[in-house]
């Protein structure tokens, strides 16, 4: 048998946490980091090691995993843990932050470093199980292609760093513009005296299904605030006007009052 490969996780935010739990459950020896250290502790209590830096948990590692918020909080890790990282060692960041990102990070890496990006799909009750969708992009050697295999279901976006941080773009704002479009629609119907539940049963039929079931969702975790963020990635990222998401990011952005709420809270 192959020895399991020793993983730093850093980010164990709502996402971060279920995904490094089911790595540390699947026999890796696991050393984790977040920048507030009291949601390390379930996990040290569960047998991971906790480090106080994002230098001290990539030391000795063979796999870096990273689940960070956004583009900044990615390059404040990157700062730290860049210098520390050793020949052979395979970064593999899942966060959603972007192509030119993934690209800027890529240029950064030291000699014999390779970087995966492989952000995810999925909320909180898949990461927990491994049955999360994988959009993997850059290079893939042996052991990233067994830990992505541990994540859930892998496509493969291409050779090119920041391929898979595009489709993510392209599939979480499809997924945020149609619960945006659900909530549009049910507040039409409201407005009409029409019954919520009539409009939802009615648009749960026809091509919205998948949007009405998320709108609607529980024990869903993808709070507003990092909607209006992916929102804000991709109509930075796109050379054509995206009107539709300009909507909806001044849409989210106009509700502060929901940042960390799940998306479907939306709804009216």
């Amino acid at each position: 048998m192959e020895k399991p490969e020793k993983i730093a996780f850093l980010g164990l935010g709502g996402m971060g946490a279920p995904m490094a739990r089911h790595l540390l459950a699947a026999g890796h020896p696991l050393t984790v980091w977040n920048r507030t250290r009291s949601k390390a502790e379930p996990l040290a209590a569960a047998g991971a090691t906790v480090a106080d830096t994002p230098a001290e948990a990539v030391r000795g590692a063979d796999l870096v995993v990273t689940m960070l918020a956004d583009p900044a909080a990615v390059r404040v890790v990157a700062d730290a843990l860049l210098p520390a990282l050793r020949p052979g060692v395979h970064w593999v960041d899942t966060s959603t932050v972007g192509p030119d990102t993934v690209r800027e990070l890529a240029a950064r890496l030291p000699e014999g470093v390779t970087l995966t990006d492989a952000p995810v799909m999925g909320s909180v009750d898949r990461a927990a199980t491994g049955a999360m969708w994988v959009l993997a992009g850059g290079p893939r050697p042996g052991p990233v292609a067994r830990l992505l295999d541990r994540l859930g279901q892998v496509t493969d976006c291409g050779p090119e760093p920041g391929s898979g941080a595009a489709l993510k773009l392209v599939l979480i704002n499809a997924a945020i513009g149609g619960v945006a479009l659900v909530a549009e629609a049910l507040r039409l119907g409201r407005g009409l005296g029409l019954p919520d539940d009539l409009v939802r049963t009615e648009l749960a039929r026809g091509p919205l299904a998948g949007a009405v079931a998320r709108t609607f969702a529980e024990g869903s975790h993808f709070p507003v605030a990092l909607a209006a963020k992916d929102v804000s990635l991709a109509t930075a990222h796109s050379p054509d006007p995206l009107p539709l998401l300009e909507a909806v990011r001044a849409g989210l952005a106009a509700r502060p009052d929901l940042a960390e709420r799940d998306l479907s809270a939306i709804r009216p």
